[in-house]
């Protein structure tokens, strides 16, 4: 991959073609709709639906990788392994904030894959349009690395800061700016219609709870999405492997949640790993700005970041699971 020269206007390298972001783009939505129809029945999933879903969703990235690596070399194999790792360990903190959500909401088994679905393809719209500016802002501004390296060590202070004064994560329904907002406009019904989001009562058209969640959820992808963008762009600049990592990333979250929803709550560490990683992403991209106005300055190598990586996510999932034997459900 050759080197990008991010202080004058250019073309960002990448392994894009059209053809391959048409294959990208139209195998991503055909499982969107698959999802879409496997939800279309309201149903509680079990254990072992879910199980089987996750490792479709795991088989499927990782063979995508494969795929790369003896397609394209090692190196972009490389790139695409270390940011959808990152990506799916974000993915994995944006579940702790789908679950409480969920809980706020009061919303019934059956429904809970469609809301978590909702949230997925309106996340994955958002990333297509954070990656498209991010690819924008490194091809115009000189100071776009250092931007994401800013925005990345600001968000991981922030973890470190709520994890260490043991704050739990509450969700108040009607603080909730996007949910006052609907409600200014439209009356709410106060129980569930299935998977109805709107319905009409006495005359009138109003929202169903559950339309208030979905739009609850899609408002925090958006949070999400402000921090997940820079992440992979500090392993990758190509916006393609951008894209990818995201994608796969988002879609095998609905079974991933089902999977994971007893375990999440012993993960109290993660927020600490999560710091740590976003931290160290930004250091790296503070450094390839640096890098390239004094080129004394050394990189990090993209495959000492996979390392640096796992062993981050190995040491707090190893050190959760200790802090919360014998305790049963930890607090968040």
């Amino acid at each position: 991959m050759p080197e990008l020269s991010y202080l004058s206007a250019g073309a960002l390298s990448s392994i894009g073609t059209p053809t391959l972001w048409a294959a990208t783009v139209a195998g991503v939505l055909a499982l969107l709709v698959l999802d879409f129809l496997v939800t279309r029945r309201p149903h509680e999933v079990s254990l072992r639906e879910a199980l089987g879903w996750s490792a479709f969703y795991l088989a499927l990235p990782l063979a995508f990788g494969v795929g790369l690596w003896f397609r394209y070399g090692s190196e972009q194999g490389v790139e695409y392994l270390t940011g959808y790792l990152v990506e799916k360990s974000l993915s994995v903190d944006n579940l702790f904030v789908f679950m409480l959500l969920l809980a706020a909401f009061a919303v019934p088994a059956v429904l809970a894959q469609r809301v978590l679905l909702y949230g997925i393809a309106g996340a994955l719209v958002l990333r297509a349009v954070f990656i498209a500016v991010g690819a924008a802002a490194l091809q115009t501004l000189d100071f776009a690395f250092l931007l994401f390296a800013v925005v990345l060590i600001a968000t991981a202070a922030k973890l470190l800061r709520d994890a260490l004064s043991g704050h739990e994560q509450e969700i108040e329904i009607n603080r909730m700016r996007s949910v006052r907002l609907l409600r200014r406009f439209m009356p709410v019904v106060d129980e569930y219609r299935g998977p109805r989001m709107t319905v009409r009562e006495q005359g009138r058209r109003a929202l169903t709870p559950l339309a208030l969640v979905v739009v609850a959820v899609l408002a925090t992808d958006v949070v999400f999405a402000v921090d997940s963008v820079p992440a992979v762009y500090g392993i990758t600049e190509d916006p393609y492997l951008v894209f990818a990592t995201n994608a796969f990333a988002l879609l095998g979250l609905r079974a991933l949640y089902f999977v994971l929803h007893a375990a999440l709550s012993r993960l109290v560490h993660l927020s600490y790993g999560l710091a740590v990683i976003l931290a160290f992403i930004g250091g790296k991209l503070g450094l390839h700005w640096a890098h390239g106005i004094w080129p004394g300055v050394p990189q990090i190598p993209t495959l000492a970041s996979l390392g640096v990586i796992i062993g981050v996510l190995l040491v707090v999932t190893l050190t959760s699971l200790h802090t919360t034997r014998g305790k049963g459900r930890a607090p968040y």
